[in-house]
């Protein structure tokens, strides 16, 4: 158990509950692997059994072993036998003297659930002591036992991740003895865990990446796939990835390294020139379901996308971008800016007449209305906008069409949430299409008030251009840049924003509710007072104040008061945290540009 005793859950209800709160809260680990372990030590010192076999106290065990009452099956705290124990303190003449008393031991598990499946031999591998594990396997150990225990899985709660099998764990301890041990004593190193991973997908996680390329040649090597078995490196997980997939995934530019090493064959050298030929396979797998390109432009780990600046995958990125993706990208936007500039056109000369009858307030300043559908569409001029209207309507089905598959196929989390992806854009140009139908609908309907849908469908269309102008090297890192400052900084300042003024429009309008409207306009309803303090947040208008005018005593604190806190702290604090952001996303921005070139 060695490191793993200290994640452990025993049978009592005191910790259960401690491991639990453990496993929930990893900042306090240290505080609660004191008390596991302490807990531990209580039983082990409460056993003489557990204490001779920690204590390597041969002497007391034989004499425990010859007395009819002593029970060689009973638990420690976490679950662990004695033999565990005697394995966990490398006690070699402990465990020979137990498992000749008692050799069903070697096959016992831990039982809680922490270390559930989790033999001595285990431990042993983990302890790299190579006399115990050939004791243990001398003593016919089993080779397949699993452990399958929480402490074993691969979680960002858990400190490792060997796997479930033994050969797993002694491959990623890097003890090459024990592991020829272990194969030939009968360990299939074709296993797979509870995920589908086997030892090579593994030796992917471990941090140790240097010994996990050594260790990967050596398993390599014990390969002997008939004719009707895959390879093991091509050996899928549950997820679809192979070893190689997964190092993309994972960023592990070592491995891949390493691997490609292995793929590649000099063609000719001339002194200082060589010609190399990279095995491609499982590189440029656009026909397959799972992409290697697409794995590691939609992983979340930053260091996966370092793998698209590694030879061969830089130049075959480069090769597809020039050859297939800049000509495709270059003509979908401009007929996408044909598209706009027609939508736009059909909003601007759009059907209105002259309005009949009074107008309601003197506030009222509206002349023109929406022409009914019967009334819109009889002049030539008509016809020709009819056609641009269902240009329009035709191009928001299209784009609905190929956008809505692909929210399936990918997921919406990562669709709209990742930048390489597009992100929001890809809201924004859904939000757009279906803005388009409304306001169709709203058209035959004769329903007034087209021009919300309209007006909000050309802000979002015409910011969508901006999509387009990620495919180009001059416009497309500052584009990536502005989409990591609104959708970060700004969204997180707007929440701010929204309690500042709330708070001081109430105010503004309380203190002017009883003044005359005519004369301070601004305040006249609290709508407009929402609207004018946001004013007065950015900066845009000065005090709405009519100074010619007696004003309310409590309208100068309180603006005095609106100016310190929004205007000098606020917006200035906004201000560093975009050069902060601005700062951060510089030094990835020409990465993620190259990398989005795959995700358009």
């Amino acid at each position: 158990m060695g490191g793993f005793l200290r994640k452990a859950e025993g049978p009592g209800s005191q910790l259960q509950k401690l491991l639990s709160s453990f496993l929930v809260r990893e900042q306090d680990w240290d505080q609660h692997l004191d008390k596991l372990h302490m807990l531990q030590q209580k039983r082990i010192l409460e056993s003489p059994l557990l204490r001779a076999a920690k204590e390597n106290d041969l002497s007391v065990l034989r004499q425990l072993l010859l007395d009819p009452t002593c029970d060689l099956q009973q638990r420690g705290a976490l679950g662990e036998t004695a033999l565990h124990i005697a394995a966990l303190y490398d006690n070699l003449e402990a465990a020979l003297v137990l498992m000749e008393a008692a050799p069903e031991l070697v096959f016992e598990p831990t039982t809680c659930e922490a270390f559930a499946g989790q033999t001595a031999l285990h431990i042993a591998v983990v302890n790299q002591n190579v006399n115990l594990v050939r004791a243990l396997l001398t003593h016919r150990a089993s080779v397949s036992a699993r452990a399958t225990g929480t402490a074993f899985r691969h979680s960002p709660h858990n400190l490792i991740y060997f796997g479930e099998h033994p050969l797993s764990f002694a491959a990623c301890v890097n003890s090459e003895e024990i592991v020829r041990l272990l194969i030939e004593h009968g360990a299939d190193i074709r296993a797979q865990d509870s995920l589908g991973n086997t030892v090579l997908h593994i030796l992917i996680f471990q941090p140790n990446k240097t010994f996990a390329c050594q260790m990967y040649n050596l398993l390599l090597s014990y390969d002997g796939h008939g004719d009707h078995l895959q390879p093991l490196d091509l050996v899928p997980n549950h997820q679809g990835l192979t070893p190689f997939k997964l190092a993309g995934v994972e960023g592990n530019t070592v491995m891949f390294q390493h691997l490609m090493q292995k793929r590649k064959h000099i063609q000719w050298s001339y002194g200082p020139l060589t010609s190399i030929l990279y095995d491609l396979t499982e590189i440029d797998s656009w026909g397959e379901e799972l992409s290697f390109l697409e794995l590691v432009v939609s992983s979340d780990k930053r260091e996966a996308r370092q793998i698209l600046e590694q030879t061969p995958v830089k130049e075959l990125v480069n090769f597809k971008w020039s050859k297939y993706g800049r000509p495709y990208f270059c003509v979908l936007a401009a007929l996408y800016l044909l598209y706009i500039i027609c939508f736009t056109m059909c909003c601007v000369y759009r059907p209105l007449k002259f309005r009949g009858g009074n107008r309601t307030h003197s506030r009222d300043i509206t002349i023109l209305q929406q022409k009914l559908l019967q009334e819109a569409y009889k002049t030539h001029e008509d016809i020709i906008r009819l056609v641009g209207e269902l240009v329009s309507v035709i191009g928001a089905v299209i784009i609905l069409l190929l956008e809505i598959p692909d929210i399936f196929r990918v997921g919406a989390s990562r669709y709209f949430g990742q930048t390489i992806l597009g992100g929001p854009f890809h809201v924004i140009i859904i939000t757009y299409a279906a803005l388009v139908l409304v306001t169709m609908v709203m058209r035959l309907t004769n329903t007034n008030g087209e021009v919300v849908p309209m007006s909000f469908a050309l802000v979002l269309g015409w910011c969508s251009v901006m999509y387009f102008a990620r495919g180009f090297q001059m416009l497309g890192p500052f584009t990536i840049m502005i989409q990591k400052m609104i959708f970060g900084d700004l969204m997180r300042f707007c929440w701010l924003m929204a309690v500042v003024i709330l708070g001081f429009a109430s105010a503004f309008y309380i203190i002017f509710q009883t003044e005359d409207p005519t004369s301070l306009g601004e305040f006249y309803d609290y709508p407009m007072a929402l609207f004018s303090t946001f004013e007065l947040f950015l900066t845009v208008i000065d005090a709405p104040a009519n100074y010619s005018v007696d004003l309310p005593f409590m309208f100068s604190i309180v603006n005095f008061a609106f100016a310190i806190i929004a205007t000098l702290l606020m917006l200035n604090l906004f201000i560093a945290m975009m050069g902060d952001t601005h700062w951060r996303v510089a030094q990835e921005r020409d990465e993620l540009w190259r990398a989005q070139e795959l995700g358009m």
